[in-house]
């Protein structure tokens, strides 16, 4: 380890009977003594301190974040929304990631299929109230899914858009009152390129015919020229996030 041995991992400590208040201050803690550490680095201070309860999400637009954390854990849990309305591609790169890496993948699912979805809210809710949509197919999921662990990490990096421009490596999720693990976050899109090609990391098809970004299919769509990754998801609305991340 570098970065003073990874934050003197030795100095944190966790167990099942760490207060929220405890918890987030090591948090906090680690955002700051972690901030010029390596992706790998800061995983594998997480998966030091927290071990099975740590696990890392995917959207499986890229494998990049479960790829590192393999490296620090291998075997890792790596959790993993099935909307219902994802591109056949997206569940084939699930797929693969399980098939060919080290780790657990685990997929989550809605209450409600999403044709018990439009019998009791009609057609399309994706289009007349995306937020309510993304609450009950991405954010409910989730926040069900993540019950058994105290820390997980996101693919989330600071250049992709103004609304995560402050994201921490290491932070406090208070909805969930977990810690919150963002290893590349000061990382570039040509840092994410990089890591791709040398260690031929899986990525998302999608990504080589014009998508910047990858969600659900009805709310997705191809990138114009001169669009940032993330113009193509909602694209005509304000919304910007799904709701995962705040």
């Amino acid at each position: 380890m570098t970065t003073a041995q990874t934050a003197q991992t030795s100095s944190y400590t966790y167990s099942e009977d760490t207060t929220d208040a405890e918890l987030q201050a090591l948090a906090e803690r680690a955002g700051r003594e972690l901030e010029d550490a390596s992706p790998l680095e800061i995983l594998r201070w997480a998966t030091t301190v927290f071990g099975s309860k740590f696990c890392v999400t995917s959207s499986m637009e890229d494998a990049v974040v479960a790829h590192l954390a393999s490296r620090a854990m291998p075997g890792v849990d790596v959790v993993f929304l099935d909307t219902g309305y994802h591109f056949e591609e997206t569940i084939g790169t699930r797929d693969a990631v399980e098939a060919v890496m080290d780790v657990n993948v685990i997929t989550l699912t809605p209450r409600q299929t999403v044709a018990e979805q439009d019998a009791e809210f009609g057609p399309k809710l994706h289009d007349r109230d995306p937020d309510l949509c993304c609450a009950m197919r991405k954010v409910t999921p989730l926040q069900e899914g993540l019950t058994g662990y105290a820390a997980w990490a996101t693919g989330l990096r600071r250049d992709e858009s103004p609304t995560r421009a402050d994201t921490p490596v290491v932070g406090w999720d208070a909805k969930r009152r977990k810690v919150k693990v963002s290893p590349i976050a000061r990382w570039t899109q040509d840092d994410v390129d990089a890591y791709v090609t040398e260690h031929g990391v899986l990525t998302n098809p999608l990504l080589m015919d014009g998508y910047g970004s990858v969600g659900c299919a009805p709310c997705t769509r191809r990138l114009l020229e001169g669009e940032d990754a993330r113009a193509g998801r909602w694209a005509g609305r304000a919304k910007t996030e799904c709701g995962l991340h705040g």
